[in-house]
């Protein structure tokens, strides 16, 4: 999560403002998908998207799942891209460890290929950067553009150039708007949603004997990412768990208001055993919720990898798990996807890379196949 306390959904529109962050500067960025969350601007209102079968994940236009895993080049396509010569662009919605994983495999990737990375750019969550750093990489003439867009209509007009010069295009999680696969977009790549709802909410079961009430807070907006993986979590509750039960369900749009409806929805449900959060930064605020009221019982689970979670979680603390994605191999999968695009071959709509679940007695690892980095020292300290 590109931690940002002090965000603002504009209410019936589809631009986020970031103010300064002031006393959150010091705070990590770690986690994945919640920076992401925070950086999409599609949103058409406050209600979540339904999915027939939130077991299965689906695509930002109901598109099929592809693993990653399967989409490999052929001999003939990795001739073809090693004589091609081709340059590529890493253009990025902001900085963080996730984006620096992200990076880090698609870079590798690249280079294994033949590939040659001629630009990159970080446009810390600003349409006009965002603009402005494809500019800068189109003036190098890139084969390939590798990019997480945000504000689907200003990234459409970012993107333009990048169309019309017929550069491969592979994007990250999110659609510039009205964009056509096949036609402006070799495909998109994500998480495995689904199975990441799954995983946080088997991990809870385990955590809780398989037994006992539950608290559900849910990111209220329109935004496939999220919908899917907290419907996942609910219907997996709802169909493998019968002694289990969501007694409590509230939706959240300011990851800073974690704490205060922690707070409201154990009052009301005080025997509440296990919190599920939609990502890191509010499961903080619920975590610091516990804290406060002295509970060192109530379990949690959330998305995306957080130092402060973690620590809690290594401490035998109520932090259960964390659900992560492979950052680093989702790097890997669009640097490939493109090469495939390069190629002239043809790549799915809709590629997911898979889910990794994270506990104290796997942190190490999980740390590392999710970021390709080292655990953070405090952390190490408390495993050591």
């Amino acid at each position: 999560m590109d931690v940002r306390k002090n965000f603002h959904w504009r209410p019936g529109g589809s631009a986020v403002e970031f103010p300064k962050e002031g006393k959150m500067k010091n705070r990590k960025k770690i986690a994945g998908v919640g920076a992401i969350v925070l950086a999409l601007t599609a949103f058409t209102g406050t209600a979540q998207l339904a999915h027939a079968n939130a077991s299965v994940t689906t695509g930002p236009n109901g598109e099929k799942a592809t693993a990653c895993a399967t989409v490999k080049l052929t001999a003939a396509q990795t001739k073809s891209v090693r004589a091609g010569k081709f340059t590529a662009a890493l253009l990025w919605h902001t900085s963080s460890d996730f984006v620096t994983a992200v990076n880090a495999g698609a870079s590798a990737s690249l280079k294994r290929m033949g590939i040659k990375v001629v630009a990159t750019g970080d446009a810390q969550f600003d349409t006009a950067k965002q603009k402005a750093n494809v500019d800068t990489a189109m003036a190098k003439k890139p084969s390939l553009i590798l990019g997480l867009p945000f504000d689907g209509v200003a990234a459409a007009a970012a993107y333009k150039s990048a169309v019309a010069a017929k550069t491969k295009l592979v994007f990250l999680s999110n659609l510039p708007d009205k964009f056509t696969y096949g036609k402006e977009y070799v495909t998109v790549v994500t998480d495995d949603l689904a199975q990441m709802g799954i995983k946080a909410a088997d991990s809870l079961a385990t955590a809780m004997g398989a037994k006992g009430e539950v608290g559900y807070i849910f990111h209220d907006a329109t935004y496939y990412v999220t919908n899917q993986r907290d419907q996942a979590f609910k219907a997996r509750i709802a169909s493998k768990y019968p002694n289990m039960k969501i007694v409590s369900e509230q939706g959240l749009t300011d990851p800073a208001k974690g704490q205060e409806i922690a707070q409201a929805m154990l009052a009301k449900n005080p025997n509440i055993g296990g919190i599920y959060v939609t990502w890191a930064q509010p499961a903080e605020g619920v975590l610091a919720a516990l804290k406060a009221a002295g509970n060192k019982t109530t379990k949690i689970v959330t998305l995306d990898l957080s130092e402060p979670l973690a620590l809690d979680m290594v401490r035998n603390g109520n932090v259960a798990s964390l659900t992560a994605d492979a950052a680093y191999a989702l790097g890997e999968c669009m640097a490939v996807a493109g090469a495939i695009g390069l190629a002239k071959g043809t790549v799915p709509p809709f590629l997911i890379a898979p889910a990794l679940t994270v506990t104290a007695s796997n942190v190490e690892e999980g740390w590392r196949l999710s970021l390709n980095r080292p655990l953070p020292a405090s952390i190490k300290k408390e495993l050591d």
